[in-house]
């Protein structure tokens, strides 16, 4: 006889559990995504079934990772649909500047309230202001994403850029497309809604750059960042000072590699899941630790949030201190990335991530004549030794803000810097080789991989195209089935979750 459906087990799993969210790369999330496929493949000519069965599927999506903060999602998008109409229709400038004020308080003042209370509380405490417990207050999963989303939205109705969206429909599914919403890329409305009413037919091509990217995101995510991470970094991050200066340096160099292949695999699977269902989103990466600058790494990392913060934060301020010159243009770069540290974190160590960040441009843009002297009379500039010694320069300089970005306190970071300043002891490399063989493995691997020509990335993605479908879905079974081996039993929440 059929056995009779558990309908206990079948509530537990359509409901939040705080403790099994759905997540990409969860067992659950592959059987909700290929539902999701069938759904929209049977609707592929219905067009608002299409839509509304997505925003519904996505909305369940984010239930099931954040629970009754889904409506703080819903509000988000009511919101921010009715204030883009209600600044577009004002007659006056002044009446669109108070309604677009508002609109800039509702949706930092949520931000704000969720991310940061605790955090100014905590500094007030600190002051001796009084002694204040800290709220229980729960972070709502991608608050930062979906709401810098729903901004650049106002923001660009405001500046006249583009005109509100006449269906809440097309703009929910914007705010609420589940490949995205919880950790990026951020994507701007006049690149998103347009997609909605196009009828974008799945090539290919598509589907092949998608089993590509899907692959790639599993193995940076779970066989790269996840292993190094609970089997090595870790460990040090928590106790550097039990540990010498070599064993701190390489734990701060795979921490960098850690957060790229946890931030950047998210993003790949993101792309790669939103084209499957039709829709391209923002790149967010472009090999960063390539970087011949601080200046050039912010146009290859977080590609999203730092075109956005360029274009409402960097370059209004720039403009608006114009006649101060160089001067104007350093407080601007300093507030902007005083902006990325805090929207990083409500904690010191990512406002000094920020902050040293906005030091490394500021230094480099007043120094930038005195050190193209120095080249030209060394007869270097230009040269290959010349790139190397921007790129080497450069890459150290960052690994430097990764300590900053992944230990728990300034305490914890300075320590780590002295370890590898006081205590260095280089003989102890062989014995971390064989202790953590498999950790040095990946971390050479990763690094090798990163600084590999971009052809080789884009030959690889040629061929995964060009496979017929059962050999694209073979490849994807062999990668989930490598993740597998490396994965632990305790599913690892993505890093800019917190965020």
């Amino acid at each position: 006889m059929p056995q009779a459906i558990d309908f206990q087990k079948l509530l537990t799993l359509l409901t939040y559990d705080k403790h099994d969210p759905l997540l990409f790369g969860s067992s659950l999330f592959l059987f909700f995504f290929m539902f999701v496929l069938i759904v929209q493949r049977l609707f592929s000519n219905q067009k608002a079934l299409r839509i509304y069965s997505l925003l519904f599927f996505s909305l369940f999506f984010y239930y099931k990772a954040a629970g009754i903060y889904l409506l703080l999602l819903v509000f988000s998008s009511g919101f921010n649909f009715y204030f883009g109409k209600l600044i577009y229709t004002r007659k006056t400038a002044f009446q669109k500047k108070i309604i677009f004020i508002i609109a800039l308080l509702v949706n930092l003042g949520l931000l704000g309230y969720f991310k940061y209370t605790n955090f100014f509380l905590q500094i007030l405490s600190d002051l001796k202001l009084g002694t204040i417990e800290p709220l229980q207050i729960f972070l709502p999963i991608g608050i930062s994403f979906f709401t810098f989303k729903a901004l650049s939205y106002v923001i660009e109705i405001y500046l006249e850029m583009i005109e509100p969206v006449k269906s809440f429909r097309d703009f929910s599914l914007f705010i609420f497309f589940f490949p995205n919403v919880l950790m990026g890329p951020i994507d701007r409305a006049s690149a998103f809604l347009p997609q909605i009413e196009e009828d974008n037919p799945i090539t290919k091509e598509d589907v092949g750059r998608a089993i590509f990217l899907i692959s790639c995101g599993l193995i940076k995510k779970y066989a790269i960042a996840d292993y190094i991470s609970l089997n090595f970094n870790e460990r040090v991050l928590d106790y550097p000072l039990r540990f010498t200066g070599v064993e701190n340096l390489i734990a701060v160099y795979g921490a960098a590699l850690q957060g790229y292949c946890d931030f950047s695999g998210y993003t790949d699977m993101a792309l790669g899941v939103g084209l499957l269902l039709g829709y391209k989103l923002m790149d967010n990466f472009n090999r960063p630790f390539k970087a011949i600058s601080v200046a050039d790494y912010w146009r290859r990392w977080h590609l999203s949030l730092s075109t956005w913060l360029l274009g409402y934060v960097f370059k209004p301020l720039q403009i608006s201190l114009r006649s101060l010159r160089k001067i104007g243009t350093a407080i601007a770069i300093f507030v902007t990335f005083f902006a990325v540290g805090l929207w990083h974190g409500p904690n010191w160590t990512f406002i000094f991530f920020g902050v040293l960040h906005s030091f490394y441009l500021i230094f480099g843009m007043f120094t930038q004549s005195i050190r193209k002297t120095i080249t030209d009379k060394l007869k270097i500039t230009g040269t290959k030794f010349h790139h190397f010694i921007k790129w080497f320069f450069t890459f150290h300089l960052l690994v430097l803000t990764a300590i900053l970005f992944h230990s728990p306190s300034l305490q914890y970071a300075i320590n780590m810097v002295q370890q590898i300043f006081t205590y260095f002891h280089p003989e102890v490399f062989p014995q971390f080789v064989q202790a953590y063989t498999t950790v040095f493995i990946l971390i050479v691997f990763g690094y090798l991989v990163h600084f590999l020509p971009a052809s080789v990335e884009e030959k690889a993605q040629n061929l995964v195209i060009k496979m017929p479908i059962v050999f694209q879905a073979l490849l994807l079974m062999v990668v989930i089935w490598i993740v597998v081996q490396f994965k632990s039993a305790a599913m690892m929440p993505f890093i800019y979750f917190k965020f």
